[in-house]
């Protein structure tokens, strides 16, 4: 939503297979030439390009700034369907070729961070460098990270709604779920985070990405596919991330050192270091991308 977004920033637009994405990007880079660097939003109940809003502004001087909604999340399209994994891996890929300049460094977290390893793999072409915060595909190892109520609840009709209003459409329980959940320091949430995610999470048609993420329709083990990995890659992740520990990072990182160079501790964070803690964060991109300048 771009009253949640920066000064200086416009709403774009493009299309995709599965219908318009919207992008954010600085007004003061659209006519210039600059290195294309996209930050990709995690998966969850209000989700949106807004998660990563206090850390690109910091590079738009030197980076041509994109930051999408992706299909089904904030105000890119909602259609009613039945979300799958290949939904996202064909729709990232046709917003990279359409709307950037590759090879890119991609900036993502979470399941869209693992989404982006498994493009890297089969399209390595697109990329040029990852930043990847907490990256999980919710079911690595085999042991399933994500659901927390059981899958009988979530496909009963009329209950996965009343589940959604009551988790995700109303102020509190937004602020609750930042709170306990994403952030290690409640503290640190503020209203405006909490009327951003909720803003995205009462777009029409919400609803069916976000319980594609909660049934685990979207779910894959990350570990099988890293070994093939050769695009280079820094993990950053909260230590007191919940539902993917550091530890996860680690073990994933170990199956493939000659691409992943680093597990970047971020401590006093939780599974968003970027919007809890964005000083940090903007502080090892930086470090990161001096590599590639």
């Amino acid at each position: 939503m771009l009253q949640f977004q920066p000064p200086g920033f416009v709403q774009q637009v493009t299309d995709t297979s599965l219908g318009s994405m919207v992008y954010y990007t600085p007004v003061a880079t659209l006519e210039q030439k600059l290195p294309t660097l996209l930050f990709l939003h995690n998966f969850g109940g209000g989700a949106s390009a807004y998660e990563w809003s206090k850390v690109y502004p910091a590079f738009t001087h030197n980076y041509r700034v994109i930051a999408p909604d992706l299909i089904g999340w904030g105000q890119s399209a909602h259609p009613v369907r039945n979300y799958q994994i290949s939904d996202y891996l064909t729709t990232i890929a046709e917003f990279i070729r359409q709307v950037c300049t590759p090879p890119v460094v991609v900036v993502a977290s979470s399941l869209s961070a693992a989404l982006t390893m498994r493009l890297a793999i089969s399209h390595r072409e697109l990329f040029q460098a990852l930043f990847l915060v907490c990256p999980s595909g919710f079911d690595d190892f085999g042991q399933g990270a994500g659901r927390r109520l059981p899958l009988q609840l979530i496909n009963t009709p009329f209950v996965d709604r009343f589940i959604y209003t009551l988790g995700a459409e109303n102020e509190v329980a937004v602020r609750n779920f930042l709170e306990r959940f994403l952030f290690a320091n409640p503290q640190r949430v503020s209203p405006e985070m909490v009327q951003a995610y909720l803003a995205s999470a009462q777009q029409p048609n919400a609803i069916y990405s976000a319980l594609a993420f909660l049934r685990g329709d979207l779910y894959f083990d990350l570990s099988l596919y890293i070994p093939r990995l050769s695009v280079p890659t820094v993990m950053a992740w909260g230590e007191a991330a919940q539902f993917t520990s550091i530890k996860l990072g680690q073990q994933l990182a170990k199956l493939n050192p000659q691409a992943i160079s680093a597990v970047q501790a971020i401590a006093g964070a939780g599974v968003l270091p970027h919007l809890e803690m964005p000083e940090i964060v903007i502080n090892l991109l930086q470090q990161y991308l001096r590599k590639f300048t």
